[in-house]
């Protein structure tokens, strides 16, 4: 159920923010940034499924670490992509 409402969340938040670029560009990069971003969450809740259902705790540990990695990755791509969005609509307004 986390899972579901996670997605519905990020599904509302990234409408809202594919509404703030003034050129189509920009919206073509933000709009990017944000399906690779959810790729990543998506294998980030992969990993941490498979880290629940693990009965080695070792495993656990390196998939829980991993899934930390693709969810910070994520944010990382998103704030990126974000940057490069605003880096183009400044320069369409000089």
């Amino acid at each position: 159920m986390k899972k579901i409402a996670f997605v519905f969340a990020a599904a509302g938040l990234m409408s809202l923010a594919a509404c703030g670029h003034s050129t189509n560009q920009a919206d073509a990069v933000a709009n990017a940034g944000d399906n690779a971003a959810a790729a990543l969450d998506n294998q980030g809740d992969m990993l941490s499924a498979a880290a629940d259902n693990s009965s080695n705790a070792m495993a656990a540990n390196e998939l829980d670490n991993a899934a930390d990695a693709a969810h910070n990755s994520a944010d990382a791509v998103k704030s990126d992509a974000e940057n490069k969005a605003d880096a183009i609509d400044n320069a369409a307004k000089k």
